[in-house]
């Protein structure tokens, strides 16, 4: 048996997935496009496909993104199409925020609703991607003037699962500071957890406490054992977090801005006068909102509250202005900013941070959170997209205001945030917990009747 996985946008997320399944699953063909002009990529990656996958009499399924048409693909290779198809979504056109609306856009919404009809089992990274595009079908497809297709929901539906992005988180424990051993033995488990797999809903959907006094919360919360699991690999801590910081002296100035050695702020300075460290670890577009996160920064320097800030994440053709203005309000308060290429260096400023923040107004699943939380970050996110999907509501906000506050209280008693541990579930989105259902479904002959 043969997988054929296709990528028509191999970049971020995209291509963390299929890297990770070409890796692990046997006799898998990958072929992508680069992650550029994304636009162009949902239009015409079909026919390049078409003409520059060869012919094989050993595919039994094609796994693709939503980024490709597929319905056109099936149509110019024939033999393509008989093979079981499988449609993985990132995210979805259909409830995807634009900036300007245009009749052209409907196109890309169109095309995947045509790939799902084409394809033979639709997987989508997060409950809330598959719902909002499911029931957002019937409205979209009102934007038709006239003589429009009916009962595509029901059509679709029965095709489609959740199977979260399976997320490889690696060993990072020689980049952790001594404040986080206990976070780190919780999140070792994870590494040989290959149980049954997780619901598809999370108990996070459930009403919980108010978040808004979550420093009282966090200075309760602390369990008896905290301080000798702490104590436990407390010295092989500190030996690897000064080798962290040996290695890492030339490596963190190669990519993007970088003003400090986050290890430089970390050893050697008591948790109380150590600044909060925030990280905003996103793609560098509108669509994550980051004037709004730009904006609370500025009003915590208006207010006279210390912190540091690091900016990570990549960027595209137009970045928003507010990126080159807010580096130089935020001068000295700058720890890195630009994105890092090597997976190292990015997790070991995840590491050396705080808090993690989200402003995004899209988002289906997020994987740049989960990996800060992974390596002990406070994550705080909008109470609304996917994240009640994955976070406590402890770590949700509904307003920038609320956000702002949380993070006033953060930069007053940064050392109570750092003695936190994370309340939720990290398990149900990693690779142990994951394999065995990309496995399944990769494994699966096509249909007797094709």
């Amino acid at each position: 048996m043969s997988i054929l996985i296709i990528e028509a946008f191999y970049g971020g997320s995209h291509k963390q997935l299929v890297d990770l399944l070409q890796e692990e699953l046997e006799d898998c063909a990958l072929y992508t496009l680069p992650a550029k002009k994304w636009h162009w990529r949902a239009r015409t990656s079909a026919l390049y496909f078409s003409q520059n996958i060869p012919g094989s009499e050993r595919y039994r399924i094609l796994f693709a993104s939503s980024v490709l048409n597929l319905t056109e693909l099936a149509a110019l290779r024939p033999d393509l199409g008989k093979l079981k198809k499988i449609l993985y979504f990132h995210e979805n056109q259909l409830v995807y925020p634009v900036k300007k609306c245009q009749e052209r856009d409907f196109q890309y919404g169109y095309n995947q609703i045509l790939s799902c009809l084409v394809a033979d089992v639709v997987v989508f990274n997060s409950l809330f991607n598959m719902e909002s595009f499911l029931t957002s079908i019937g409205k979209f497809m009102k934007l038709i003037p006239d003589h429009r297709p009916k009962d595509l929901e029901s059509i679709i539906r029965p095709k489609c699962q959740v199977i979260y992005f399976p997320i490889r988180f690696p060993d990072v424990s020689r980049f952790m500071p001594k404040h986080k051993a206990a976070h780190l033995q919780k999140m070792l488990s994870l590494k040989g957890n290959i149980g049954a797999t997780p619901p598809v809903t999370l108990p996070f959907q459930q009403q919980q406490g108010s978040s808004e006094n979550v420093l009282d919360g966090v200075e309760s919360e602390s369990a008896p054992g905290d301080a000798a699991q702490e104590h436990l690999g407390s010295s092989l801590m500190q030996e690897s977090s000064l080798k962290a910081c040996n290695s890492s002296d030339n490596s963190s100035s190669r990519h993007g801005d970088s003003k400090q050695n986050p290890c430089d702020i970390v050893s050697g300075v008591g948790d109380q006068q150590r600044p909060l460290h925030i990280v905003w670890p996103h793609r560098w577009e509108h669509d994550k909102d980051p004037e709004s996160f730009f904006k609370v920064l500025m009003h915590l320097k208006d207010l006279g509250l210390d912190f540091h800030v690091s900016v990570l994440g990549e960027t595209f053709t137009d970045v928003p202005d507010i990126f080159s203005e807010s580096r130089e309000a935020l001068g000295s308060s700058v720890l890195h900013w630009g994105y890092l290429p090597s997976r190292d260096d990015y997790f070991h400023v995840l590491c050396t941070a705080d808090v993690v923040i989200s402003t995004a107004k899209h988002e289906f699943f997020g994987v740049a959170m989960l990996e800060a939380v992974y390596c002990g970050c406070y994550p705080l996110c909008p109470k609304d997209l996917v994240y009640p999907e994955i976070f406590p509501a402890e770590y949700l906000y509904s307003t920038p205001e609320q956000l702002s506050k949380r993070l006033q209280n953060f930069c007053k008693r940064p050392d109570i945030i750092r003695k936190h541990l994370y309340k939720g579930e990290m398990t149900p989105f990693s690779w142990a917990a994951l394999h065995g259902k990309f496995r399944s479904l990769l494994t699966t002959e096509p249909r007797e009747d094709l």
